[in-house]
């Protein structure tokens, strides 16, 4: 479903959008904002939401086509994180 509310975050890197929806969560939380200034800031979290996860697919899905094997057949591997040498940080 097509949204008519505009993409401001377009523009900006994964992390800045992130930090965002963090500021938004924190104002709303805070209970010190007017009905309808929590309203907007709502609905521009759920867009971030939506355009965060968009970014996360985007991402699954690169990185399943990298791991895919010469066949073109996909992978699973488990995620590695940079926590320590055992991944156990």
């Amino acid at each position: 479903m097509a949204s008519d509310a505009p993409q401001e975050s377009s523009g900006l890197s994964y992390e800045q959008s992130l930090r965002q929806l963090e500021e938004l969560v924190a104002r709303l939380e805070g209970g010190e904002v007017a009905l309808e200034d929590a309203l907007r800031d709502f609905e521009r979290g759920v867009l971030l939401v939506r355009q965060l996860r968009e970014r996360l697919d985007q991402a699954q899905q690169k990185i399943e086509s990298i791991m895919a094997t010469e066949d073109g057949e996909a992978v699973a591997q488990p995620l590695q994180l940079d926590e320590g040498e055992d991944g156990h940080g």
